[in-house]
């Protein structure tokens, strides 16, 4: 695992192998960054990371210029390992959250530019997010919405769908707030 742009370019991640994740795979995080960066501008980008994990999409932002980064995940270990990391590089715009996503999503009341959520494949919930995120009002207008999940999993039915992009056994489903603009 390694941060693939940005200030901490080629930087690699070594995050204790007892944590309860599923990193997204280097060769997924890299299409993805790949489509964003045609997209948005990272600087001073807002993002709220869900089911953060090690943090690596956290990392992956606050490298590439985001101003806020907000990490949220029900593990103490994950999120300790995350503030650790962000300290020793000196990523001060990462802010880490233990608690469970959905609690989290009914209280959250700030607008992002990019939501990014990372759930367990297995989790039957995984629909209820984009529902909740656009119900909540927690996304700005224009900005991004994405869902990794599996790649036989379709999210299509939701209002606000653009699109789906496939890596193999994962997914990424994109849904824009208020445009239908394609990616």
């Amino acid at each position: 695992m390694r941060i693939i742009g940005g200030s901490l370019k080629g930087l690699r991640l070594n995050p204790p192998k007892n944590l309860p994740v599923r990193p997204t795979t280097d060769l997924a995080k890299e299409a993805l960054f790949n489509i964003l960066q045609n997209q948005i501008e990272f600087v001073d980008l807002k993002v709220l990371d869900l089911f953060s994990g090690t943090g690596n999409i956290s990392m992956e932002f606050a490298s590439r210029g985001a101003a806020q980064v907000i990490a949220v995940d029900r593990s103490i270990h994950c999120v300790n390992y995350l503030k650790d990391a962000a300290r020793q590089h000196k990523l001060e715009q990462i802010k880490t959250y233990k608690e469970d996503v959905f609690k989290y999503l009914q209280i959250e009341t700030e607008q992002y530019d990019l939501i990014f959520a990372d759930p367990p494949y297995d989790l039957n919930k995984i629909p209820e997010i984009p529902k909740i995120v656009f119900d909540r009002n927690i996304l700005a207008p224009g900005a991004l919405l994405i869902v990794e999940h599996q790649s036989m999993q379709n999210l299509s039915n939701h209002p606000a769908f653009v699109e789906q992009r496939k890596y193999g056994h994962s997914s990424f489903s994109f849904f824009r707030n208020a445009t239908g603009e394609q990616l």
